[in-house]
C-alpha cells in the first residue's frame, strides 16, 4: 500500500505543486487548507506521517501536532515555516515535532525527509523489541511507549524520547558519541539536529527526574553517557 500523508497548506499553489511531487513520488495525499479541518481528517483517518505548515487559519500548525501527539505518540511530524528563528525551530520539536523545514525549500529536501522518516518508521515496526526494561524505580515498554516509576503515573513518550531512552538502555554507563545518536536516530548529523538532540535530552532528564541514581550525564565535547 501507499504511504499515506497528511499535508496541511493553506497555500494554494504552494499546496498544489507539492502535492503534485509527492503523489509523482508514489504517495497517497490528504491535502488539507487550515488547522481545524486538519485536526479532524487526522482523527478520522490513518496515516504515515504528517507535513504541517506552521501559519495556518483556524488553528496554527504548532497547536495542530500538539492535538495530533494526544491521540497518536508515533507519527513523524514535519514542520515547513517561513520563520526561520531557532526559538520557532526549537519550539516546534518541544511541541512534538521531529523536523523543521525552512520555507522557501526545494522538494527534493521534503522528499528525502519523508523518505527518511518512512524508512526509520518501517524498520522500527518490523525489528524485534524487548517488551520491557526495568531501571532503577522505572518499567520501561517500549513497544507501547509507555514510562512508569513506581507510585508515579506513566508518561507516554513519543516513538522518537523511546528509541532515544532504549539506545541509551541498549549502552549503559558508556560514553555514546552525540554523532553516533544523530546519524542512528535522527539520520545525520548537523547542527541543527544537534538542537534537536538537545531538547530531547532534556525531556529524558525530566522524566527520570524520580530517581536520583539515573543520570544523563553531558560529556563535554564527545557526547553523553547513561549512568545506571
Amino acid at each position: 500500500m501507499k504511504p499515506h500523508l497528511l499535508y496541511v497548506e493553506d497555500d494554494e499553489s504552494l499546496g498544489f505543486v507539492t502535492k503534485d511531487n509527492l503523489e509523482m513520488q508514489g504517495y497517497q495525499i490528504t491535502h488539507c487548507t487550515d488547522g481545524k479541518t486538519a485536526l479532524e481528517t487526522a482523527k478520522a483517518g490513518t496515516f504515515d506521517l504528517c507535513i504541517l505548515d506552521v501559519m495556518l487559519p483556524e488553528m496554527d500548525g504548532f497547536t495542530l501536532a500538539e492535538e495530533i501527539r494526544r491521540f497518536n505518540a508515533e507519527i513523524p511530524i514535519i514542520f515547513l515555516s517561513a520563520k526561520s528563528l531557532k526559538e520557532d525551530k526549537i519550539k516546534g520539536l518541544r511541541l512534538g515535532g521531529d523536523d523543521y523545514i525552512t520555507k522557501p525549500f526545494s522538494i527534493e529536501e521534503l522528499i528525502l525527509k519523508v523518505e527518511v522518516f518512512l524508512r526509520r518508521k518501517s524498520m522500527s515496526g518490523n525489528a524485534p523489541k524487548p517488551t520491557t526494561y526495568r531501571f532503577g524505580c522505572y518499567e520501561f515498554d517500549y513497544k507501547n511507549l509507555g514510562l512508569t516509576c513506581t507510585g508515579q503515573p506513566t508518561e507516554t513518550l513519543t516513538q522518537r524520547e523511546a528509541d532515544l531512552l532504549k539506545f541509551f538502555l541498549d549502552n549503559p554507563n558508556q560514553v555514546v558519541k552525540r554523532s553516533d545518536i544523530l546519524e542512528k536516530l535522527w539520520g545525520e548529523d548537523d547542527y541543527f539536529m544537534g538542537r534537536s538532540l538537545d531538547v530531547f535530552i532534556s525531556r529524558l532528564r525530566k522524566y527520570l527526574r524520580h530517581d536520583e541514581n539515573l543520570k544523563v550525564e553531558n560529556i563535554h565535547g564527545v557526547g553523553f553517557r547513561f549512568n545506571m
